[in-house]
């Protein structure tokens, strides 16, 4: 019975693709310099953020005892969603327990066929995460993906697709996880008005950093004339757990009524909402972190850069280091472990295949001396010709 499982775990051991969890033991966790981390402004151990949840424990306990649809209104939620609508600059939002779960149930809602009557065409980002495609196979929608960032080559499709009557869809990341770069939002905007397109736009890795008060890249434009909607995390740079659709009132009301994942699940205990509203409103006033992280990644890229290494199109805090083979990642990893740094290791399919690498997440707490540590150990690497 449970051969086929055997079979599949021992195939991506002898393919180097098998993943474990990591455990450190706590008195050993302190020692380490951590680049793995996606808490990009080390709020998740403020002490107003753990005050706020804390607080919400003692005054309403540990859950909210079932799903938003059916459980009795808490006003946590309606606080957290009238702010991020006001600051995204939407007529609404709608708080999710995880970005997964929202992409997934919100992006599979909004391309339903028996709800649109035609089938809709997807244009996506070919290096869109997992849980975007996750919702185009589920929807059952037509999808083309475009070369990554590749404006001529969406151009190109848009073009081709333009006199089919299905409803056209752009589906990107703003700041990709695992490669540091920015989608041309203003290039999509245009595409967006040019081809009568619903424009969705996942700023996950860009809540928090980009934007004139971090709250996202969305924010540096007036989305006023397109359709769309904006989902983002709490999981990064706002250092909990739970996601956002940014969106319009007709929007919010239909996902309330068809996004599975919302309607579904039990909702996120009201600690976990208390801490993601005050993670939120600390946001605005991090702009000298948010610059400290730009510094830092401007200065690593050039150092690893001139010692030969490939950082891709990285311009944001998240540094890919790409090695290519599988293999060399793991014993890159493993050398970087053996002197207490930890960097994520990321292979197929998490990326395409031959552009395994190390991913380097620069957190607000790094210093210039973290930096020159990692450094020295690359270039010990590099001199055992491990590389």
């Amino acid at each position: 019975m449970y051969t086929p499982y055997q079979d599949y775990i021992q195939k991506l051991k002898d393919t180097k693709k098998y993943r474990k969890l990591t455990n450190f033991r706590q008195d050993k966790i302190s020692s380490f310099l951590d680049f793995s981390s996606n808490d990009y402004l080390g709020l998740s151990y403020h002490p107003e953020i753990l005050d706020a949840s804390i607080n919400a424990i003692q005054d309403y306990g540990w859950g909210i005892k079932a799903s938003r649809v059916s459980a009795k209104g808490h006003p946590l939620y309606e606080h957290l969603e009238t702010q991020i609508a006001l600051d995204k600059g939407t007529q609404a939002a709608l708080f999710f327990s995880s970005g997964f779960q929202a992409n997934l149930s919100v992006l599979s809602a909004l391309l339903d066929f028996q709800t649109l009557k035609v089938r809709p065409i997807v244009f996506s980002d070919r290096l869109n995460h997992a849980s975007i495609y996750q919702a185009l196979l589920l929807s059952q929608c037509r999808w083309l993906r475009y070369r990554h960032l590749d404006m001529e080559h969406l151009n190109d499709l848009l073009e081709q697709e333009k006199k089919n009557l299905g409803l056209k869809f752009i589906v990107t990341e703003s700041v990709f996880g695992m490669d540091g770069d920015k989608a041309p939002l203003e290039k999509i905007y245009e595409f967006a008005l040019k081809y009568n397109a619903f424009v969705y736009l996942d700023e996950a890795h860009a809540t928090g950093l980009f934007g004139p008060h971090g709250y996202g890249c969305s924010t540096l434009y007036n989305w006023e004339r397109v359709p769309h909607v904006i989902m983002g995390t709490f999981s990064k740079a706002l250092g909990g757990i739970g996601a956002y659709v940014a969106c319009s009132q007709t929007i919010k009301e239909y996902l309330i009524n068809k996004a599975q994942g919302f309607i579904y699940s039990t909702a996120s205990p009201p600690c976990v909402v208390a801490a993601a509203l005050q993670a939120w409103n600390k946001v605005r006033m991090m702009r000298q972190e948010r610059e400290h992280l730009i510094t830092l990644g401007i200065k690593l890229r050039a150092i690893l850069k001139d010692l030969g290494a490939d950082t891709g199109t990285s311009i944001t805090h998240i540094i890919p280091v790409i090695l290519k083979q599988e293999d060399l990642v793991l014993r890159v990893q493993q050398k970087f472990l053996e002197h207490h740094i930890y960097v994520s290791g990321i292979r197929p399919p998490t990326v395409p295949l031959g552009q395994a690498r190390l991913r380097l997440g620069l957190c607000s707490h790094h210093t210039e001396e973290d930096l020159h540590r990692f450094i020295n150990v690359w270039k010990k690497i590099k001199h055992d010709k491990i590389l």
